[in-house]
C-alpha cells in the first residue's frame, strides 16, 4: 500500500508549535521563550517553550509538599514548574522558597509568601534567569490522574492490577467468580 507522499506523507513534526489555548498572556510567554532560545540557543528556554505548548494532562499540578521535598538542599535555587502549584494541608511548616509557575492556588501562594518566599511568573523569570541559571526545573506527577488507574491489561485478567469501571464498590459489583475463593476461584 505505502504512504501517499503527495498528500503529505509521514507526519514527522507532530509536536505542538503553539499552545491550543487562546490565552494571550500564554501566547506572549511562548513568544518570549521562543526569542530567548533563538538568540541564545539555551536548552532551558527550549524546554520551557515546549512545555508551555503542552496539553493540560501533560502540565500536571505539583503539591507544596512535593515541591518542598524536591527543593531540600537547593533552597537558594528558583523552582520552575510549567503547571500549577497546589496547597497541601498536611504540611505544617513551609520554608522560604522562590517558585516560578503558570498558576498558584490561592492558599499555596499565601503560604509561600507568608514564609518569606516568592511566587514568580515566567516573564519575571526571563529577566532574572534568561538562560535558567540557578534554577531547578520540576514536573508534577503526570500519572497520578484517576484515569491512569484504568489503563493496562483488562481488569480480571491474571496479574492485572487495572481498576475496573464499576458503578459501586458493593458486594454485588464485580465481586463474584474470579474475585473470591468462595465463588469458584480467586485471581
Amino acid at each position: 500500500m505505502g504512504i501517499d507522499l503527495v498528500a503529505g506523507g509521514k507526519s514527522k513534526n507532530t509536536r505542538r508549535t503553539s499552545p491550543r489555548s487562546e490565552d494571550i498572556y500564554l501566547k506572549l510567554t511562548v513568544k518570549l521563550y521562543d526569542f530567548i532560545h533563538r538568540r541564545t540557543k539555551s536548552h532551558f528556554s527550549k524546554v520551557i517553550r515546549h512545555r508551555l505548548c503542552m496539553s493540560k494532562v501533560n502540565k500536571a499540578p505539583l503539591s507544596l509538599s512535593r515541591l518542598i521535598r524536591y527543593m531540600q538542599g537547593h533552597e537558594d535555587k528558583i523552582a520552575v514548574l510549567v503547571g500549577t502549584v497546589t496547597d497541601d494541608v498536611r504540611i505544617a511548616e513551609v520554608p522560604a522558597l522562590k517558585v516560578t509557575a503558570l498558576r498558584f492556588t490561592e492558599r499555596a501562594r499565601a503560604r509561600i509568601e507568608k514564609a518569606g518566599g516568592e511566587c514568580l511568573t515566567f516573564d519575571q523569570l526571563a529577566l532574572r534567569a534568561p538562560l535558567g541559571q540557578n534554577t531547578m526545573l520540576l514536573r508534577g506527577p503526570k500519572n497520578a490522574r484517576e484515569a491512569v488507574k484504568h489503563f493496562g491489561p483488562a481488569p480480571g485478567v491474571p496479574h492485572s492490577h487495572t481498576k475496573p469501571y464499576v458503578r459501586s464498590k458493593g458486594r454485588k459489583f464485580e465481586k463474584a467468580r474470579g474475585k473470591r475463593n468462595s465463588r469458584g476461584f480467586r485471581v
